[in-house]
């Protein structure tokens, strides 16, 4: 199904991601982790990007094939900045061979053991020539804080209309922990004439190492309070799980009742997390949006 189709209901969709496994683990846990999330009857589940080597997209397609298969729509993510246009065109087939027909396009992440291919600097260059193929739903990142290597927001704002303009159709937000932080870059998207429904990305904070990487990449920043309660539960795991959940749950609540077009949950393959928090919001999640 077309992602389209979904966010045209009129309702609060509701999304997962996940990762595919290390080169050690075994993709059969992550397939156990799969039919997990699909119980939870997300709108789609996205697979993010390989992380490098030989078959990253493979293992991707192969993931996304799966879910589908189960009877959950799926999105997968491509990057660029490590391909050639016609390795791009390659997955491209490999993708639509398997079904899969909804793309979240990015640039990926710099890795400075490898130096990057130089056809695509930017994730609306890999857009543009995904349009170009057709029979594809094209999704984009943004950043509600901004991306880390933008001067600023307003500048990165300007950007995601070069995404939206060369055929995005919606977006996923990296994560943030400020709600306000999110309600003013959609203010601002608005403003820049971007129309695309925009998916708030919330993840839960089960660890102060994972968090600290995580905001590390993308920039954002940790409010006083989520501080707070890190240094206060940063140490004992089962509590800090306690509050990520809670926390999480606080965040959506507000986002839904301010009639935000979507949640992605970033699930860090964790069905057993993602399902409380499901559990606490979907009777928000069933009268938002109309």
């Amino acid at each position: 199904m077309n992602l389209d189709q979904i966010f045209s209901a009129g309702r609060t969709v509701f999304s997962l991601e996940i990762f595919p496994p290390k080169k050690t683990s075994s993709i059969d846990s992550v397939y156990t982790t799969i039919d997990e999330l699909s119980q939870l009857k997300p709108d789609f589940i996205s697979v993010t990007y390989g992380a490098g080597g030989t078959g990253a997209g493979s293992l991707t397609c192969k993931m996304a094939s799966y879910i589908k298969e189960q009877g959950t729509e799926s999105i997968a993510h491509l990057t660029c900045v490590n391909s050639t246009r016609e390795e791009v065109l390659a997955a491209l087939e490999d993708l639509k061979a398997h079904g899969v027909t909804n793309i979240l396009a990015l640039r990926g992440d710099k890795n400075p053991d490898i130096p990057p291919k130089e056809e695509f600097r930017y994730a609306y260059e890999l857009i543009e020539l995904i349009a170009s193929q057709g029979g594809f739903h094209i999704a984009a990142a943004c950043y509600p804080e901004g991306h880390p290597e933008c001067g600023s927001l307003a500048q990165d704002v300007r950007h995601l209309k070069q995404k939206v303009d060369a055929g995005a159709s919606h977006l996923i937000s990296q994560l943030f922990f400020d709600n306000e932080d999110f309600y003013r870059f959609r203010e601002m998207t608005a403003a820049a004439g971007i129309q695309v429904p925009i998916e708030a990305g919330i993840m839960p904070v089960t660890s102060r190492s994972q968090i600290e990487r995580m905001v590390s990449m993308c920039g954002a920043s940790i409010p006083k309070k989520l501080s707070r309660l890190l240094s206060r539960y940063g140490d004992d795991p089962l509590a800090l799980t306690d509050v990520a959940i809670a926390y999480a749950t606080d965040q959506i609540i507000d986002l839904i009742g301010a009639g935000v077009d979507g949640i992605h949950l970033y699930s860090m393959n964790n069905p057993a997390v993602a399902r409380r928090i499901y559990e606490n919001i979907k009777n928000a999640l069933a009268t938002g949006r109309s």
